[in-house]
């Protein structure tokens, strides 16, 4: 694994700094903490155009891996929330960034057994803070038939798993629940996405956010922009409430959304199958 940032512009590395420290007095079991990604490799995206009266902005994302030696620090959501407010309070962190946690033998587990996301990461990994006494070990290599096993397998569940949740949402839709039928199409939504991911990258994100999960998608291929576009206030309007669904649709009395809205988002989940079994395809 890589120690060196040389390759980032100053600012990027002082943004780096400045994370690795707030992860460090926050958490106090880190093992190893690595940047991977596009920022790793040097082929980040900042890219800002016009079409027409609306802007596009494709940027990509600081990727970085926590690896603690406890579960519980990996699996603390609360504690995982107080290192993004320590975070953001600084104000100087402009660039987006993606933190994931696992535990340090879960981490070295997958990268013995050749999980290509794992291996990636050690092999094009930057270290931020890591002690010498803690080795990732040998990377397994997997074969290409391999990859494309899993890969193959882990399509076939998540697209079955969303095709699924699109129908208990229309059953809940033509039963007027709009409630239901907008956590099921959320839930149709996060399935896709998660398609894409095991797709590409062998991994699966921890997170509900579909937007987060569209962002990533977007990275691998960009024709995933299509999907949900927020030109509009109405579109981005819709798109919201459709990210809130998750929570807002199940426990909050206020959360409403129409029976228009529900249909709008149903065609771009359209779009978004089509996409999800285009695009799959050829990257298997």
């Amino acid at each position: 694994m890589k120690k060196s940032l040389s390759h980032l512009p100053k600012h990027k590395q002082a943004e780096l700094e400045l994370i690795k420290d707030i992860i460090l007095e926050k958490i106090p079991d880190v093992r190893m903490v690595v940047l991977f990604g596009s920022y790793a490799r040097g082929n980040w995206v900042e890219d800002i155009h016009t079409e027409g009266h609306t802007t596009h902005v494709y940027e990509s994302d600081f990727d970085i891996l926590i690896a603690t030696k406890s579960k519980k620090s990996a699996g603390d959501c609360d504690l995982h929330d107080r290192v993004e407010k320590a975070i953001d309070a600084t104000n100087k962190v402009k660039t987006p960034h993606s933190i994931i946690y696992h535990t340090f033998s879960y981490v070295r587990h997958m990268v013995t057994e050749g999980r290509y996301f794992f291996t990636d990461i050690k092999k094009e990994g930057i270290h931020l803070y890591h002690t010498s006494k803690h080795s990732l070990g040998k990377a397994k290599v997997l074969k290409p038939e391999e990859r494309k096993q899993l890969a193959e397998e882990d399509f076939k569940q998540w697209f079955k798993n969303a095709k699924g949740f699109y129908k208990h949402f229309e059953y809940a839709l033509n039963d007027r629940d709009y409630k239901k039928a907008a956590f099921m199409l959320h839930q149709a939504v996060e399935s896709f996405y998660s398609a894409v991911t095991l797709v590409f990258i062998n991994y699966r994100f921890r997170t509900h956010d579909i937007e987060l999960l569209g962002i990533k998608a977007v990275s691998y291929d960009t024709e995933f922009a299509k999907a949900f576009p927020r030109d509009t206030a109405e579109q981005r309007k819709a798109f919201t409430l459709l990210k809130k669904a998750y929570v807002d649709a199940r426990y909050k009395k206020d959360y409403k959304i129409t029976k228009k809205q529900l249909e709008y988002l149903s065609e771009r989940v359209k779009v978004l199958q089509k996409l999800t079994k285009k695009i799959c395809k050829e990257r298997k």
